[in-house]
């Protein structure tokens, strides 16, 4: 039987390669502590047993490292249009919120604006980037003190 457990190690080992979720591993573990215990007894409901809550054990005791090294989407560095919120910049076309016209300029591109809470802002206005909405960016005013 022993021969069973390592080849399900295997395959699961296979599958954490393909996958890279870090949770398959723990499986295969589980896999080759069972493969050891079964040079120790025939008895099938054991070894599923001792299969089942090595996994379980191997996935909630490394569940909290895993997540300190193993980088969330929320946490990954913002690309693209995406980049830009936080940001300050200038408004080089009056934004107005009846007809949605306006522009900013950051960083040295040039973005559609809107207000945010569908406000007004004026030329030359500072505003910091609150979010994207398609192709428009969503600014608010920097009130200076």
């Amino acid at each position: 039987m022993w021969q069973f457990w390592l080849v399900a190690s295997g395959i699961f080992f296979i599958a954490e390669i393909i996958t890279t979720g870090f949770l398959i591993f723990w499986l295969g573990v589980a896999g080759l502590i069972t493969m050891c215990v079964s040079f120790f007894t025939d008895n099938l409901m054991v070894q599923a047993t001792v299969f089942v809550v090595c996994s379980a054990i191997l996935i909630l005791a490394t569940k909290p490292f895993v997540k300190k090294f193993v980088h969330k989407k929320d946490n990954a560095e913002k690309t693209n249009a995406f980049s830009i919120i936080g940001k300050k910049a200038i408004v080089i076309k009056d934004i107005d919120s009846i007809d949605g016209s306006g522009q900013i300029k950051v960083e040295g591109e040039v973005w559609s604006a809107e207000g945010s809470n569908g406000s007004n802002i004026e030329k030359g206005t500072e505003v910091e980037i609150k979010d994207i909405d398609g192709v428009k960016a969503i600014v608010s005013p920097i009130i200076k003190k």
